[in-house]
């Protein structure tokens, strides 16, 4: 099953977003193939990460598993060595996803011991991902990726750290992008406002939103993540 190639190049955090978004679907012994790798090449390790609910994921040692094992658990982590579960002697500084990770996961998916690829690998590399801060005038987070291709902004604020800030469904709101402020109302969906027109929501994944309705919010007001937003608390 193809997820997707739509993560923003090089960006790390979001191949993790969208990992740990989607894993919760997939049953024990799925293995997963992860290439967001803009350390391919030097000393980064190539690895095979086990979480203790049974999945395998073939990636780069550079945090994009992080999101997964913080939630599952670690079962364990092996650094892929071995060549005979590699492509081969020729090996190229630039496409390890044609000649380590993938013939890694083929290895997998033939039912090989997962062991066999390498020695332990005892710890690996974290992301530390951006937080939003809840404050008493409001919340401060940036914009962190786009929901593309609708050009919908997606932000480090949670859902439920906003709805502390007192705003009801159907409330206009002004809110600072970038340090321009945008008024539009907090809806449930975008049909909540006319066609063309802004709405605050909270996305799928439990995030907050910015969105045109049938249009793209970055391409209209030209913000690319990642900026910061800020969200002030009614009456603020």
């Amino acid at each position: 099953m193809d997820i997707t190639h739509r993560v923003t190049p090089y960006s790390i955090e979001e191949g993790a977003r969208y990992l740990e978004s989607v894993t919760p679907y997939y049953p024990a012994g799925t293995i997963f193939l992860v290439v967001v790798d803009p350390g391919v090449g030097t000393s980064r390790k190539a690895v095979i990460v086990k979480s203790k609910k049974g999945q395998y994921f073939v990636l780069p040692d550079n945090g994009l598993v992080t999101p997964v094992i913080d939630r599952d658990g670690l079962e364990g982590a092996r650094e892929i060595t071995n060549p005979a579960w590699m492509i081969g002697d020729k090996i190229s500084s630039t496409f390890h996803g044609r000649d380590i990770f993938s013939p890694a996961a083929a290895h997998l998916a033939n039912g090989e011991d997962w062991t066999m690829a390498g020695p332990e690998v005892r710890e690996l590399v974290r992301l530390q991902p951006r937080t939003a801060t809840l404050e008493p005038g409001g919340i401060n987070g940036a914009v962190i990726a786009l929901d593309d291709p609708f050009g919908s902004l997606i932000t480090d604020i949670q859902g439920d750290d906003f709805k502390k800030l007192g705003y009801a469904l159907g409330e206009k709101l002004t809110i600072k992008i970038d340090k321009r402020d945008f008024t539009m109302p907090y809806g449930r969906t975008f049909m909540d406002v006319p066609v063309g027109q802004p709405l605050l929501y909270v996305n799928s994944r439990g995030r907050i939103s910015v969105a045109l309705n049938q249009g793209d919010f970055s391409k209209k007001y030209k913000i690319s993540p990642p900026v910061p937003i800020f969200i002030p608390r009614k009456g603020g």
